[in-house]
Formats: C-alpha cells, sequence, structure tokens
C-alpha cells in the first residue's frame, strides 16, 4: 500500500507528487480503508443551527458533501416541490424538442379543475407552455402543473411514470410520485437527501431555464400572483427554487443561493409558518457559507503519485484522480487536510490509461472527507524479453 500525507496548499500545485512506496496485499489495503464522513457538521468548530422542522439538509454542490442534515433520508411528503420535477420532465421534453416554449397547450377539463394553488388557466383559452411554466413554478399552479403533464404525456399518470423514472436515474431512491402537482397522496413520498439531489440535476442540467425560478412575480388572466420564496426578496444570494405547503406536510422550502463561487442548496420540510420556512433556510444558509471553504484539491491531470511500474517500457507512471476534485471543509482548515492514496503493489505493465490501481483518500484531523478513484494517467506498455526479466530478478531481492 502506498501512503501520501501532503497538505492542501501543495495539493494544489501541478508538480506531481512523490509518496513512499510500501507494498501491501489488496486484503489489508480494504482493511484499513476509512468509511467518508456523512456530514460536516461534527468537524465545525460553529454548531449547526437547530431548526424548527422536520427534516433538512444542506449541500454544497460544488464539492457535493453534506454539510449538516436531520432526518436525510426519512420520507415526508413533499407538497409542491414535487414542482421541481414536473419541471425536469418538461424541461427534458423542450430539450429533446418533444415540445416548445412557444407551443399552445390545450388545456382539459381536468387541469381547469384541478385544486390548490392556480393559474386561473380556462378551457378554449390559448396558452402556451412558456406561460404554463411561469405559472407552474413562479404562482406554484396546480392547474398549471396538469395541463403541462398533458401536454408532454397525454394525461398525468403516464406523466408521473416519466417522474418515477426519472427518479430512479438520479438514484432518488426514497421518493415516489403519483402526480405532477404534490397533493397529498398515500405513495406520494419523498426525502430531502433525494430533494437536494433533484435540485442539483435541474441546476445544472438545464441553465437555460432556471431563470424561472428567479422571477419575483407574475401576471395571468388579469391575476398577478408573487413568488411564494420570500429569500427572493431578504437575500440577493438567493436565485431559486421551489415553496411547498400542504396541511399534513407542513412548510417546505428547497433554496438555493450563490455566493461567489459557491452554490449551496438547503431543503426543509415541515416548517409551521410560511414565515418560519424562510427564516430557518436563511439561517441554515448562513451557516453553511459563513462557516465552511470551498477548495479546488486536485485538476483531472494531475498526479497525486508517482509509482513505481515493474516489467514495463517506463519505470514509474503518475496516478491521479478521473476529475478535478473539490473539497468543502470547515473555515480556516484547507491547510490540513492530507491524502491518502492506496493502492496494491506491485504495479505490473501493461497499464492502460484511466486503469484503477485504488482510491485516494482525503483527510482531516483523521477522517475521511471523501475517498477519489486512483487510476493510471498514462498508459505503459510492457518490457521486452531481458526488461522484464530484469525486473523480476529485482523483485525476488526487493
Amino acid at each position: 500500500m502506498v501512503m501520501l500525507a501532503m497538505t492542501a496548499s501543495v495539493l494544489a500545485t501541478a508538480t506531481p507528487l512523490m509518496a513512499q512506496e510500501a507494498a501491501a496485499p489488496a486484503a489489508a489495503v480494504a482493511q484499513q480503508a476509512q468509511a467518508p464522513v456523512t456530514s460536516l457538521a461534527d468537524l465545525s468548530a460553529v454548531p449547526a443551527p437547530v431548526l424548527a422542522a422536520r427534516a433538512w439538509i444542506s449541500i454544497d454542490l460544488t464539492s457535493g458533501q453534506v454539510l449538516t442534515s436531520k432526518d436525510p433520508d426519512v420520507q415526508v411528503e413533499p407538497a409542491s416541490i414535487t414542482k421541481v420535477m414536473t419541471a425536469y420532465v418538461v424541461f427534458q421534453a423542450l430539450k429533446e424538442n418533444r415540445l416548445s416554449l412557444d407551443q399552445q397547450a390545450i388545456v382539459s377539463e381536468f387541469a381547469w379543475k384541478t385544486g390548490g394553488s392556480r393559474m386561473f388557466i380556462e378551457p378554449r383559452k390559448p396558452v402556451t407552455v412558456d406561460e404554463l411554466l411561469q405559472g407552474m413554478i413562479v404562482q406554484s399552479g396546480n392547474d398549471a402543473s396538469v395541463a403541462l403533464a398533458e401536454a408532454v404525456a397525454g394525461s398525468e399518470p403516464a406523466f408521473a411514470a416519466l417522474m418515477n423514472q426519472q427518479a430512479e436515474r438520479m438514484g432518488m431512491s426514497r421518493s415516489y410520485f403519483e402526480n405532477a402537482t404534490g397533493l397529498p397522496g398515500e405513495r406520494h413520498l419523498v426525502s430531502v437527501r433525494d430533494l437536494a439531489i433533484l435540485a442539483e440535476h435541474l441546476i445544472e442540467d438545464f441553465p437555460e431555464y432556471y431563470h424561472y425560478y428567479q422571477q419575483r412575480e407574475y401576471s395571468y388572466n388579469n391575476i398577478t400572483q408573487a413568488n411564494r420564496n420570500r429569500l427572493l426578496w431578504a437575500d440577493p444570494s438567493v436565485d431559486g427554487l421551489k415553496t411547498g405547503h400542504t396541511s399534513s406536510a407542513g412548510y417546505c422550502l428547497v433554496a438555493t443561493a450563490k455566493r461567489g463561487d459557491r452554490r449551496i442548496v438547503t431543503v426543509i420540510v415541515g416548517a409551521d409558518s410560511e414565515a418560519a420556512r424562510a427564516e430557518e433556510s436563511l439561517k441554515l444558509l448562513n451557516w453553511s457559507f459563513q462557516n465552511f471553504d470551498t477548495v479546488k484539491l486536485l485538476d483531472a491531470d494531475q498526479p497525486a503519485v508517482q509509482a513505481q511500474v515493474w516489467e514495463g517500457e517506463q519505470k514509474e507512471v503518475g496516478l491521479g484522480v478521473p476529475e478535478a476534485v473539490w473539497l468543502t471543509v470547515p473555515r480556516g482548515k484547507a491547510g490540513d487536510v492530507q491524502s491518502v492514496a492506496r493502492r496494491t503493489d506491485p504495479l505490473v505493465a501493461p497499464l492502460t490509461q484511466g486503469q484503477r490501481v485504488g482510491t485516494l483518500d482525503l483527510t482531516l484531523d483523521g477522517q475521511v472527507l471523501r475517498s477519489e478513484p486512483l487510476q493510471v494517467l498514462t498508459p505503459v506498455e510492457r518490457a521486452g524479453f531481458f526488461g522484464r526479466m530484469a525486473d523480476t530478478v529485482r523483485r525476488w531481492f526487493n
């Protein structure tokens, strides 16, 4: 096994990093591996806030790390936060040219009569997909949600099937959708972790449509309604995402803010009031930004370790990670990050580019923050007969 300790400032350079070589069988490496921490709150000098809500989570989208959470995998009612998945499926249809923004949608009797919050569409009155999206996202219209579902899939149940297929592709393992609106259903449940995953996908996959979530109000049918996300007025760094409320679900909010290069997503469900969900969400956002830094530790083509190669045309090869590594750490602790490169010896040629040969653990105060696959950065061809024989002899005496 190869172990390498280095500070974050060293990791951030492009200089190849050398490691002390120490051989170990694969079983020994597996035994010494440590599971990454599930939340950074325990490493912070400032305790995470305790919120007046049923469940919550905060995630740094740049690193993908959970900063804090409470009951992140417990199934809860999402109420109108459901419409984030509805929007995602509609955006996918737009991307695939199955819909267009200026396309006129048919308003069915079923959509028109849908209860709860509404944008007040009417049968036989022209309405475009763009108008329906604003009605659904800004005004949280259930009637708009159903009309969009019917435009994409023909019926709301068929659309719900598409929602569940998408949830499965995203790894939302604790979620099931029965409708496009978020009206209560026996099996219509999600987890706050799944909602954070959904928010991340929507933000990253459809930046061209994200502007809808920043819109503060929308007028349709001579009726103007304000966005229910109060944080759009309270904090200029907040640019989304979606509220939800039913009597059984309580007041819910997926909020996201970008300050500098960092974007945080928070999800809270089960608050007691509209004011409480905004206040508690802002409290969680502020704690997440103020008490953590997110730093770039490695580029995709940067060696984390130079490893000895046996029976190859080259005697060493750089080992690194497939993608750039960003890490979130408690504020002021970036310089204390260490890495441990775990792999088994010997590395015997031929080696192919991208071949996985171990893991790179990034640690702080003895705890693993994340693990990345360690792979060969450049191919190594097998040496000729005499080269291989010479290495065989050297390995006997090594």
